[in-house]
Formats: structure tokens, sequence, C-alpha cells
């Protein structure tokens, strides 16, 4: 019986895992997301789907470690000055719009139906996003680091430091709530301060001469068992002092993120944060309960609506009071209008204290899973509809009968190096680049850039790329670029243009351009580099010169092979750390491909 159970749980397991690798992989390369892939999973292996799973709550308790090992990563990127800098967002922003949704989202309780205590109990709830969902959207928008991003960032944080209160205000408006005492309230508020002071201190005293002595040792294993029992000790011990789990993992981030074991413990966190958070969104897709949504349909569904959309026309309306541009409102209006993990904890507790009864904790309960699973839908929807952003140009110069001796189209990290030796020389730069909030910033430094697209014929005519003596193209997008050379010599045949190469297929296609000279980005940096490898490893300077020299004149032979023959043609020339037999095993593969693909062209045709 033992085996049998064993192997239950095993199958369980294997099941979780299969459905998590097939949906999210799947539901991103569609468009839809990760997110909404696991949920999706979820409710095919839960009770109401294949029934692989009877208990998705047992599950979800133990993923929410995904949840805060999360918030323990962001916390080793927020340096304690960086997050003080944050403070006016955490509890001015933050304060604020967690308050207008409260009031608002109370006000539906009350058109619903309910009496004031549920009503302002379901709308609390409600306002704690899902900051499992929230994160995950930002991280996969590439939005962690940018001032929007952080803005949302810190929200979350002002509501997981809300969910404290919020559990006492609960059992105080519960029935017995008033037989709290004075002290046993002012008691609990002493523990949980306590505690965040015990973890401040040994953040700052203890935690890194503890990893130190672990690095000594030289055993890996060891230093990832001690980042794992850093982040759930410090979780354990908020939860016990009767604060956020989260809270705890990202206060032990922050006290960290000044360590020099930062990154290591990142690298040894990270496997575990995202297995256990696509855990979490599994569990949450497993808790969809169909016979509550199916016997309150209408219910449900007025809720979901209702209350999503109110919260984001408040935290809409918020975000512009403060200021906030309007595609930025919408934006964070759209990510933060579901409600997230906290409210099954705040309902729960308010069930416990009777002021919700069972049915009322099962519809909000399924209104908060409904509106998560939403939300994915709704980025995308908001991705697709929203007009691109353009630039704000109206206080920048376009070129207009500019006359310079040089014409620069392009002039980020390699044309600002290139202008330097021709401005010290005495010529004058005619500078185009269509980066708005660049060409702004270059002002500050004394350059004249003007804002203008290389790639068209008549920005290039009214920057001067008739009369100048040369144009160079030195942005950083391959195909502009050989747009660009494509045009300059169509219209100015006469004018020499030099061109930046991303790589050796993009110098070889610079050339079939038309570019007179063109060179790779890295080609002298990586010489540079290498010259100073052999001597650090030894060889006399003269040798090592010479080599350079020698690849040097290889290089040339090669392109000139390659410019004829295609990218191919000079292999023979390149030294490789392969043995005879790989280079044999490879070359009679790759002629094996292309035999084939030649047959079946062939048999097509």
């Amino acid at each position: 019986m033992a085996v049998e159970g064993n192997a239950n749980d095993l199958a369980q397991v294997v099941v979780l895992l299969a459905a998590g690798v097939v949906a999210a992989p799947l539901f991103k390369r569609i468009g839809l997301g990760s997110v909404l892939g696991y949920l999706a999973a979820g409710l095919v292996i839960g009770p109401f789907g294949f029934g692989a799973f009877s208990d998705p709550q047992a599950i979800i308790h133990i993923a929410e470690l995904g949840v805060v090992m999360f918030l323990f990563i962001i916390g080793l990127e927020m340096q304690p000055s960086r997050l003080w800098s944050m403070r006016k967002d955490i509890f001015g922003l933050g304060a604020l719009q967690v308050l207008t949704c409260m009031a608002g989202l109370t006000m539906i309780g009350l058109a619903l139906g309910f009496s004031l205590i549920p009503s302002f109990v379901a709308g609390t709830g409600f306002v704690l996003t899902s900051t499992a969902i929230v994160m995950q959207m930002l991280q996969e928008r590439n939005s962690m680091s940018t001032l929007k991003g952080q803005r949302i960032i810190a929200i979350l944080l002002f509501e997981d430091l809300a969910i404290v209160p919020l559990l006492v205000l609960v059992a105080f408006l519960g029935a017995g709530g008033e037989t709290v005492t004075l002290t046993e309230r002012m008691t609990s508020i002493g523990i949980a301060l306590a505690a965040i002071v015990a973890l401040i201190v040994a953040g700052r005293y203890l935690l890194n001469p503890f990893f130190r002595l672990l690095a000594s040792s030289g055993a890996r294993e060891v230093m990832t068992a001690a980042a794992l029992l850093v982040v759930l000790g410090s979780a354990l011990l908020m939860q016990v002092s009767g604060l956020s789990m989260a809270m705890g993992a990202f206060l032990a981030g922050v006290l960290l993120s000044e360590s020099s074991f930062r990154h290591q413990l990142e690298a040894d966190i990270e496997p575990f944060r995202g297995i256990l958070l696509g855990l979490f969104f599994l569990g949450v897709g497993m808790a969809i309960d169909l016979t509550v949504i199916a016997a309150n349909w209408q219910l449900v569904l007025m809720s979901v609506v209702a209350y999503m959309v109110v919260k984001a026309l408040l935290i809409y309306a918020v975000a512009r009071v403060l200021g906030t541009c309007q595609r930025e409102s919408i934006e964070r209006a759209v990510l933060m209008a579901q409600g997230g993990e906290f409210a099954f904890v705040l309902y729960s507790a308010a069930a416990a204290v009777g002021i919700l009864d069972a049915e009322a904790n099962a519809v909000l309960t399924a209104t908060i899973i409904i509106s998560m699973i939403l939300t994915p839908l709704m980025v995308i929807a908001h991705d697709r509809i929203m007009p691109k952003k353009l630039p704000d140009t109206d206080d920048l110069e376009l070129p207009e009968d500019v006359e310079g001796s040089i014409l620069m189209i392009g002039f980020g990290r390699f044309g600002q190096i290139v202008s330097q030796p021709l401005l010290a020389r005495g010529y004058t730069l005619s500078l185009v680049d269509k980066d708005a909030d660049f060409v702004r910033d270059a002002s500050g430094f004394g350059f004249k850039v003007y804002y203008g697209d290389g790639s068209r014929a008549e920005i290039l005519h009214a920057a001067g790329a008739g009369s100048a003596r040369a144009v160079l193209i030195c942005v950083d997008d391959k195909e502009a670029a050989i747009r660009i050379a494509e045009i300059v010599k169509h219209e100015f045949p006469l004018v020499p243009v030099l061109a930046r190469a991303y790589d050796r297929g993009h110098a070889l296609d610079l050339l079939k351009a038309g570019v007179d000279y063109q060179i790779r980005e890295t080609y002298e940096s990586a010489l540079n580099f290498s010259e100073k490898v052999l001597t650090a490893v030894g060889e006399d300077t003269d040798l090592a010169e010479r080599l350079i020299e020698e690849f040097r004149d290889v290089d040339k032979e090669r392109f000139a092979l390659e410019v004829v023959g295609g990218v191919y043609a000079g292999r023979s020339l390149i030294r490789g750390n392969a043995q005879p037999a790989d280079i044999v095993a490879a070359r009679t593969a790759r002629e094996r491909a292309e035999r084939e693909a030649r047959e079946e062209a062939e048999e097509r045709g």
C-alpha cells in the first residue's frame, strides 16, 4: 500500500511538470503569455478537468514560496539607498491608490446588496493586487527596471505592508473581535516590529560573515542550501510575527543587495523561484470551483466586471491626479485591475470570524481567480489596441539646408568616439539621429544633433549629404544601415560612404550595398584585447604584436574570399579548437544535408 501511495505521489508530480512544460511554452509561443498557460493547464488537470488533483489549496500553500522567492530576488535588486528614494511612491502613491480603491470597491458590495462590513472586506480583498501575476508580466515585458515598473513595484510593496493591519482590522470587526484587548493588540504590533528589527540586525551584521564562512568551504551545494535557509527563514520569521512572508523575503533581499554574494544568491534561488511560481499559477487554475461559478454565475459575472472595471478606473484616476501620463496610467490600470493571492488569506480570516459565510467566501474566491485569469488577456488586448508610442519631437530641430564637411548618421556610443578626432582636426560635423530622447540629452554635452531618420532621402538631402565630403553610417540597426547605404549611393553616387558593421555577414552585405569602407564594430577592440591577453599570460610584447598583425593579414585574405564566394568561402583559414575527426564529421553531416536538400528540390522541380 505504501508503494502504491508513493507511486501515486510520483505520478502527480509528473503530471504537474508535464502540464507546465507543455502549456507555458505553447501559450507563450502563440502570444498569450506563460501565466495564462499555467492557469489553463491547472484547470485541465484539476478537479474539474481530468481530476488528477483533488486538493489544489495544498499545492497553492506550497507554491506560495515561489512568490516569496520572487520578492527575495526583487529585494536583491533594491539597494537600501534605492529603496529610500522610492519612499514617496511606496507611502504616497501606494497609500493613495489603496485607500481610494478600498472606498470605491466597498461601494460595489453595497450595490450588490451586502451589508457594510462584508462589503468592506470583499472590496478590500480585491484591492490587494496579485504580486505574482504583475511581477511576472513586468518581467516578460522587460519593465522591471523602468520608472513605470518601479512605481508599480512600490504600490505592490505597500499592499504587502497593508495586509498586516487589514488582518488585525478583520479580527476586530468579526464576531468576538471586541474581546481583543488593547494590550493584546499592542503586543502583536510590538512582536511584528521586533521581528523586523531582528531581521535588519541579522542582515546587517550576520549574513555577510555567514556566507563568507560557507564560501571558504568550497561546497556549492552548501551555498545553495544557505540561500534557501535565508529566504525561508526570513519568511517564517515574518509569518510567525503576523507579517507577510513575502515582506520578510523582500527585506532579506534588500539587506543582501550590497553583499558581494548577491549574484551568487540570485543564481541559486532563481531555479526554485521559477518552478514554484509556475506551480503557484497551476494551483490557482486548479482552484477554480466550477460548481460555485455555475450556481452563482450571474453574481460572479457581475462581481468580476464591477470590481475589475471600478478598480481599473480608480487606479487610472489616481495616476492622472498625481501627474502620470495617460499611456502609463492606462497600462498600470490594466496590469493591476485584478485581485490577488493575499485576498484568499483575508477572506479566509473573515470567514473564520464570521464576517463571510461559506458561499460568499467561495463566490469572492472565484471572482479573484477569474480576474487573475483575465489579466493576461487584458494585457494582450492593451498591447494590440494601444497605438505605438510616438516620440515627442515638438522641441527638436529637423535638418534643413545643413552644411557640414562630414555627415554622420547615428550618434550613439560608436559615433561619439568616431567624432572626436574629426572635431579635433577642425571638420564640421552634421549629426543626425532618430532617438528623440538621446537628441535632447546630447545637447547637454555640447553636441548639436538633428532629429531625423537617415533612411529617408529627404532627410539626407536636408542634412547636406550632397555637399558632404563623406557620409558615415554609424547606426546599430543592421537592416537600417543597409537601407541607408543603398539610398546614399543611389542619390549621391560620388560621395564616399563609410559604415559601421555589426558582424562579418553584415560587412559583406554593406559592401554589396556599395559602401566604400566598413569595419566590424568589435574588430579593433577584440584584437587589442587579444594582444593584452597574450602579454598577460607571459608572451613577449613583440611576439604578441606580430601574432596580431599575422591575424590581420589572414583575415583580409579570408574576407576577400568571402566577398566572392560567400561567408563560408574562407573557413579553411579559421583556426579552430576542434579535433580533425570532429571537423571531418561536421563537414560530412553538412554535405549530406546539402545533398538531401538538392535532391528534395529536384523532386519538387
